[in-house]
């Protein structure tokens, strides 16, 4: 699935953002096989950055326009 809309302020997070959320998802499916809650909250964990940086990502955005 490619992007429709992309900014500049978005374009180089892109990538990182979408190996973050692939992380997430190895760490959820660990987590489910082995219930080793370790990999819940490394899971979890990442959620969050990846929430806190879109959210500065939308701020940078603000400031340009």
């Amino acid at each position: 699935m490619s992007r429709d809309f992309n900014t500049p302020q978005r374009e180089d997070w892109n990538g990182p953002i979408h190996k973050i959320l692939k992380a997430v998802d190895n760490h959820t499916n660990l987590y489910l096989k082995t219930e080793d809650i370790w990999h819940e909250e490394q899971a979890e964990y990442l959620r969050k950055y990846v929430d806190r940086l879109k959210t500065w990502i939308h701020q940078q955005e603000k400031k340009e326009n």
